[in-house]
């Protein structure tokens, strides 16, 4: 069994200044744009997200405690009962009663905003993963499955999903080392545990900021980070700043070694292969990748190899188009460094397309981008979003918004927790957590899904909406990607619901939707300016949609850098620190050269939750592409294709094969 947890009401209207253009705002638009009401404080507390025993910290432990005690007792049931559906529907139980804390537990770790709810909520994804790994080396557990696998005459009796659901179930109980003598599988279960403990260590690490006493910085520009007293706080690469000596010294600070987090690294790096090797498998690559589309590790890298290989001449040229634009802005140094790649990416978009991000803002108010995105699933596929007003204790900040996902015939598909807004302590981090799987409740009623969409947009001010940059639109589309995904994957196992399928597909319906962010014939439907609802100029969105072309290569070629870099840390144990084997895949994959005394690799947090998988990424662009181009490119409102997509595609969670749902959807 896996536990998997995934990282993937009335408001006060704020009317806008009217003109000819502007004719009624929807009420999506109103929801975003304008003031929550605030939560009554005088109604009783129903707990996070609705669950009673979370109206405090101390309500996790309840949880926890509550959650294990039916899991005994599935269990003794799965254990007793003769193998046949119920089998696998009381796996599932198992399954959803645990998840149900541990993917709770995974988002509110990260991102409430009380240290205590974070503290408490960690505790309980460790107990809870601990209790799963025991529960994945469980031999009486894993021998009423098998049973149920054996039996021909029992198998042929059961639907496709479940015989599926089945199968991917005793994978789960396979990799874990289930097949192992009892010492062996104590020692996994151990090595599982210290994961837990190494993961979250790395994770809170990189995610820290560094400081630097105030005065090893140039005077003139210390007020442009975070002063503390007599340090400055460094939390990000500044990659933005136009100021080269801002992005140079958040580069060598912010990535700047730590040493006790590279002794984590290496922890963990080496637990996972330890891990791999005992239950089977020659590296923590080739288990990681069982069952995804590409199934090795060899084929990621002949991937990443062949694609480094086409865009090479492309690549080159943009980084030629780069140190052309730094030289005209009589830049310090001519020599390209890697601060200065993503400024001077945007540099020369801007200087070809005028793609300046103070002209595009006003007419991507937060809330007309979720009115487009509503506008663009009501066509596509026949869903809306409602605003709902939170009930007290249901969220963790007052600016989180509620939006019940409505089928315009099958009524309510579930609920979206917005969170976007910038906070303290909040991760610099873009995210779509689940929160509860869908699935058919024993009843005959349907779970719905809730999920978080955590992002990291500026507060509005009391005359101004949220305003966002074109990338922040386009990182919106992305994330929503996912919560359609969660919410139409109506599977009848939450096991395989949503987004709880192989990685590398997981990531094509989000990437799919920065395709739908970036085409003029879906931005002109909403890009309103928020003042007077004039339209986006058509010279303004012709040149945003013709500016991604733009050091498109160069970009790219940094993300393989990135996959290939978590393939060979992943691979077979190599004799040299982690940082030699970023220096050699920077050099071999990427061309920018190394910054000495940095260690890029520590802030790379999706080693967590991506391990030897970030290669999805690029994988799901390229099927995402080909499906945009021969599907969606013509005319992206297409209810006919949409409703294919979501047939063929987003329905199915993890239960079919990927690339059997990707030809299911291209055989036209």
């Amino acid at each position: 069994m896996k536990l998997a947890c995934h990282r993937f009401g009335s408001v006060v209207k704020n009317t806008p200044t009217i003109s000819r253009y502007a004719t009624t705002w929807s009420s999506v638009v109103e929801a975003f744009n304008g003031q929550q009401r605030r939560v009554d404080l005088c109604k009783e507390d129903v707990g996070l997200f609705g669950v009673p025993e979370l109206s405090s910290p101390a309500g996790f432990k309840v949880a926890q405690q509550k959650a294990l005690r039916k899991t005994e007792l599935l269990v003794a049931t799965a254990c007793s009962n003769p193998p046949g559906a119920l089998t696998v529907e009381t796996f599932d139980q198992l399954s959803d009663s645990l998840c149900k804390v541990a993917d709770l537990a995974d988002f509110v770790k990260v991102g409430h905003p009380d240290p205590a709810f974070r503290k408490a909520a960690e505790k309980a994804c460790i107990n809870i993963g601990t209790a799963v790994e025991k529960l994945n080396t469980n031999v009486d557990l894993c021998m009423s499955l098998k049973k149920l696998l054996e039996n021909k005459e029992v198998l042929e009796t059961l639907d496709p999903d479940t015989r599926k659901v089945a199968e991917l179930l005793m994978f789960d109980f396979e990799i874990s080392g289930v097949h192992l003598d009892e010492s062996k599988r104590g020692k996994a279960v151990s090595l599982n545990v210290n994961l837990l403990d190494l993961n979250n260590e790395f994770l809170n690490g990189s995610l820290l900021p560094n400081r630097i006493e105030k005065k090893a910085l140039p005077e003139h520009i210390r007020h442009l980070f975070s002063i503390d007293g007599k340090s400055i706080q460094i939390g990000s690469l500044h990659a933005d700043s136009p100021n080269e000596l801002v992005r140079e010294a958040a580069y060598k600070i912010f990535l700047y070694p730590n040493s006790s987090l590279l002794h984590c690294l290496d922890d963990l790096l080496a637990c996972r292969n330890e891990l791999a090797k005992l239950v089977g498998y020659e590296t923590f690559a080739h288990r990681a990748l069982k069952r995804t589309m590409v199934e090795t590790p060899e084929t990621v890298m002949k991937f990443l190899e062949l694609l480094t290989v086409k865009l090479s001449d492309r690549t080159a040229k943009d980084f030629n188009l780069m140190r052309d634009m730094k030289m005209k802005m009589n830049s310090r140094s001519t020599d390209l460094m890697p601060w200065d790649h993503p400024y001077f990416s945007s540099a020369v978009r801007t200087a070809r397309y005028n793609i300046d991000s103070s002209l595009y803002s006003p007419y991507f108010s937060l809330g007309a981008c979720m009115g487009g995105l509503n506008m663009l699933f009501s066509q596509l596929l026949g869903v809306s979003f409602q605003n709902e007003q939170p009930m007290a204790g249901e969220v963790w900040s007052e600016d989180v918004r509620k939006l019940a996902v409505f089928h315009e015939t099958e009524g309510l598909l579930g609920y979206i927790y917005c969170d976007f807004f910038r906070r303290p302590d909040k991760p610099h981090q873009d995210c779509h957590f689940t929160i509860q799987g869908g699935r058919l409740k024993e009843d005959g009623e349907y779970q719905h899904p809730l999920v978080v969409l955590m992002l990291s947009l500026p507060p509005p001010t009391h005359s101004t909406p949220t305003l966002l940059t074109p990338g922040m639109m386009e990182n919106l589309f992305h994330e929503m990607g996912h919560a359609m995904h969660s919410m139409l994957g109506r599977t009848r196992y939450q096991h395989v619901t949503g987004t709880r399928c192989s990685t590398d597909f997981a990531e094509v319906p989000s990437v799919l939707m920065e395709f739908f962010a970036t085409d003029h014939q879906v931005v002109r439907k909403f890009a309103r300016h928020y003042q007077t609802g004039q339209p986006l100029p058509k010279t303004l969105l012709s040149c945003l949609c013709e500016s991604k072309r733009i050091c498109g290569a160069a970009d790219t070629q940094l993300q393989i850098f990135y996959a290939a870099l978590d393939q060979v840390y992943h691979g077979k144990p190599q004799n040299r620190s982690t940082t030699d084997i970023l220096k050699e895949m920077q050099e071999k994959f990427y061309g920018l050269p190394y910054v000495p005394n940095t260690a890029w690799q520590l802030r790379f947090s999706h080693l967590i939750g991506y391990g030897a998988k970030y290669y999805s990424y690029l994988m799901s662009r390229a099927i995402a592409s080909m499906i945009w181009r021969q599907c969606f490119q013509k005319d992206p409102f297409n209810r006919e294709m949409g409703e294919r997509y979501r047939r063929e595609m987003l329905a199915h969670g993890g239960i079919k094969e990927p690339m059997l749902m990707v030809q299911g959807f291209m055989d036209r």
